[in-house]
Parts: structure tokens; C-alpha cells; sequence
């Protein structure tokens, strides 16, 4: 493949593939969830178990990444692991509409959709991240990651506003109609962005065929070199760690807000919409200031995790003091730096994951960025149901239901506190240089 560095044209259409992927899975993790608990009247538990089980499959990313890595091209792996999401899409929707006709069937469909969908994601996701951190040069990585992270919120907010215009009035057709429609076009946009960013392999590549069991040793070498790396393994705890706590208060700070403060439906929402301005004026402030600002640029991204994490623990930590002060805390203003918080954070991990892949031995960026990306999968999984049972059980040990939340957003303001720690630690540890070996030799050494 070509080595030339990719300019804001080429990373904005990578963005434009991960726009795609939020897409497809906003149609799954939203609105299938809310078919599946309002109109069919099944268990909460249902659509939540197949979220984690999407997320759970993403264990897996440290093999796509491998995969993408030994190959001459990481378009193709980009591709075809759109191409099973897309699938994975369209089997959940027949899935859902087949739970109104027969609920154990309509839940084994869903169960081999939900997995598809997790294995599409992890395979595009975690190429896609791996092409980025090999093509982008370093000064534009924060704004990358903002660019790229930006566009799949935006791929999310249309998908949502515009399929949910054609799903009404409801029809268990209408709803795998309008999700073949958009798994369609967004493996069109994922084919038609790709076009051209890779170069095609020569005839003559010196890429060697391997066989299946050299395939499998490989990934084992590569894998305990990358666990091996004590930066790269403390970074996966950093990443695990955070990210818990990211994920942790999504599923509880409107119901506090209700519960607490009193707050209509109308007016969580509302609070949801100010954390999330929050989130993307964090991104772009990352974004901005870590590839533009000259005087900001030198604190690096390593600066700007601490200082997210640590903002982040503050403001939930504000929470946790608003929840026991009472109505009279400035909670849309807390909200809103938290939400700036966390995205300043998020961007900037997501920058120092591309960096720190890129500093490894040559073609392996994704098996980094797959060890990473199974860090993130399983926490996030993790985050959202811990965060709900660490809520309910705080409101029946705890008489006071004030008490009980302050407790809570503590306890995800420490983790933050760990996070911040950790990256710290990341931070001060020398800067090595990555190792030169070709695929070629990683094969044989993994057969001697």
C-alpha cells in the first residue's frame, strides 16, 4: 500500500465508513430495543443481554486486527466486516419482526444477528482505526480522531431523525425495509469513500501465502508481543478502566435527574441533549487545539487524557455533591462539564490509541489497536449494566435516595480519578523506538 501520509480529505472519508457503522448500529441499539419493550412488550432484559452480546463478540478484535495487518490491504477487511454488519442489521430487524409471530424464534434470529453485528463492527472498526493510525501523520491525529468520532455522531443523529420518519406508522415491514435501506446504502458509502485510499497490491507483492495453522501461530506471536509491551498492556488497562467509567453514568443520569431533581421526560431529555453539546464541544476543543494550536499542541495527547479524566472526576464528583445540596446545584451547567469533559477525554484516547499503535513494529497496528478495542468492548459492555445494578442496589442499602445516587457518581468519579492516574503513568514512560521485522520472519519465528 501506498505510505503516503493522508490529508483532511482522506481522513474525512474514512470518517464518512464510520459514520456508516453508527448507522447500522443506531437502528439496533436504540431503536429495535424500544420496538422490542413498547410494542412487543418483552422483557428490558432482552434487547439489553443482545447489546452486551454485540459488545461481547468484540473480543475478538485482536484477530481482525491481525488479520488486517498480514494482509497487503486493510480495505478489504473494512469492507467485508461492513458487509456482515449490514447483514447482521437486517437479520436483527427480521428478527424483531418475527418475535411478534414467535418470541423464542424471533430471539435465536436475534441472538445470530446481535453476534453478527458485533463481529461486523469489530472487523471494520478495528481495521479502519488501524489504517488511520498507519496513514495519518502525527500532528493531525487529534484532529482525526475528532473528525472521525464527529462524523459517526453525525451518521447517528441523521440515521435516527430520517428512519424515524419512515418507520411511522409502525409495520414489523416497514421496520426491515427502512434497515435494508440503510445497510444498503451504508455499505455503498463505506465502498464508494474507500475507493482509491489503498493502492492495489503489485503482482509481484512480497506479501507470501500462509496457511491457516500459520495464520493462528502468527496471531499468537503477535498477541504476546503486544501483551509483552508494558505500554501497550498498561494502555489497555487505562483504556478499560476509563471507559467503564465513561459508560457507567449513561444509564443513570437521566433517571437521577428525574428521581431527584424532580425532572419531567421532556426535561431529561433535554439534559441528555446538553450532555451530549457537551461531548462534541469537548471534541472539538481536543480537536482544534491538538492539531492547530501551536502553543497548545506540545502538551500532547497524553495531556489531554489526564486532563479529561480528571475534569471528568471532577464534575461527577460535583454530581455526587449537587445530588445531597439539592434543587438549587447548577445541574444543566455540571452536565454540561461533563459531558465537555468526557469528550475532551475520548478524543484524545482515541488519538493516543492511534499513536501509540503507530509506534509499534510495522504492520502491527491492528493487533494493538484489536487488544484496545476489546478493552473498550468489554467495558462498555460492562459499564452500562454495572452502572444500573450499582444504582439499584444503592437505593436498598441506602434509605436516602440522594445519598444512594451521591454514592454512585463517587464511586464512577474514583474510577476517573484511577483513569487519570493511569495515563499518567503511560505518559512518563520512555518513548522507544519500534522494532524493524518483516511478516516474513514473524512467521518463522512463530514456527521455530
Amino acid at each position: 500500500m501506498s505510505d503516503h501520509p493522508l490529508n483532511w480529505f482522506g481522513i474525512a472519508r474514512l470518517g464518512l465508513v464510520q459514520a456508516a457503522v453508527g448507522s447500522i448500529v443506531v437502528l439496533t441499539t436504540s431503536t429495535m430495543n424500544r420496538i422490542m419493550v413498547v410494542e412487543l412488550a418483552l422483557p428490558a432484559l432482552l434487547p439489553g443481554a443482545l447489546v452486551g452480546l454485540h459488545y461481547a463478540v468484540q473480543v475478538l478484535r485482536p484477530f481482525w486486527g491481525h488479520g488486517s495487518d498480514t494482509g497487503s490491504r486493510r480495505t478489504p477487511w473494512i469492507i467485508c466486516g461492513m458487509a456482515v454488519l449490514a447483514a447482521g442489521g437486517i437479520g436483527a430487524a427480521v428478527a424483531t419482526a418475527a418475535m411478534g409471530q414467535n418470541a423464542l424464534v424471533g430471539i435465536l434470529a436475534a441472538v445470530i444477528a446481535f453476534a453478527a453485528i458485533g463481529l461486523g463492527v469489530g472487523a471494520a472498526g478495528t481495521s479502519l482505526l488501524a489504517l488511520l493510525a498507519s496513514r495519518v501523520d502525527e500532528r493531525k491525529r487529534a484532529g482525526a480522531a475528532t473528525v472521525v468520532w464527529l462524523m459517526m455522531i453525525a451518521g447517528i443523529v441523521v440515521t435516527a431523525i430520517t428512519a424515524g420518519s419512515f418507520l411511522d406508522p409502525y409495520t414489523p415491514l416497514r421496520l426491515i425495509a427502512v434497515t435494508s435501506a440503510v445497510a444498503a446504502l451504508a455499505l455503498l458509502v463505506t465502498v464508494v469513500a474507500l475507493w482509491g485510499v489503498e493502492r492495489a497490491p503489485a503482482a509481484h507483492s512480497d506479501h507470501p501465502r500462509v496457511s491457516p495453522r500459520e495464520t493462528a501461530s502468527g496471531f499468537r506471536a503477535a498477541l504476546a508481543e503486544v501483551w509483552a509491551d508494558d505500554q501497550a498492556r498498561r494502555f489497555a488497562i487505562f483504556v478499560f478502566v476509563s471507559m467503564l467509567a465513561y459508560s457507567a453514568q449513561d444509564l443513570i443520569l437521566e433517571p437521577f435527574a428525574g428521581s431527584v431533581y424532580g425532572f419531567t421526560p421532556g426535561e431529561t431529555t433535554k439534559l441528555s441533549g446538553v450532555q451530549h453539546a457537551g461531548v462534541f464541544t469537548g471534541m472539538m476543543l481536543v480537536g482544534v487545539l491538538g492539531s492547530f494550536g501551536r502553543r497548545f499542541r506540545i502538551a500532547g495527547l497524553k495531556a489531554y487524557s489526564i486532563g479529561g479524566c480528571m475534569a471528568s472526576s471532577l464534575a461527577l464528583f460535583g454530581l455526587a455533591f449537587g445530588a445531597i445540596h439539592g434543587t438549587s446545584w447548577p445541574l444543566s451547567l455540571n452536565v454540561f462539564a461533563l459531558g465537555v469533559s468526557n469528550g475532551a477525554f475520548a478524543v484524545a484516547a482515541i488519538g493516543s490509541m492511534m499513536e501509540l499503535a503507530g509506534r509499534g513494529r510495522r504492520k502491527s497496528e491492528g493487533v494493538r489497536l484489536g487488544v484496545w478495542g476489546a478493552a473498550q468492548g468489554i467495558a462498555f459492555g460492562l459499564g452500562g449494566f454495572l452502572g444500573t445494578v450499582a444504582a439499584d442496589l444503592a437505593r436498598k442499602l441506602i434509605a436516602s435516595l440522594p445519598v444512594a445516587y451521591a454514592s454512585v457518581f463517587s464511586a464512577e468519579a474514583l474510577l476517573f480519578f484511577v483513569s487519570a492516574v493511569l495515563a499518567a503513568q503511560i505518559a512518563r514512560q520512555p518513548r522507544a523506538g519500534p522494532p524493524v521485522a518483516t511478516r516474513l520472519n514473524d512467521i518463522q519465528a512463530a514456527r521455530g
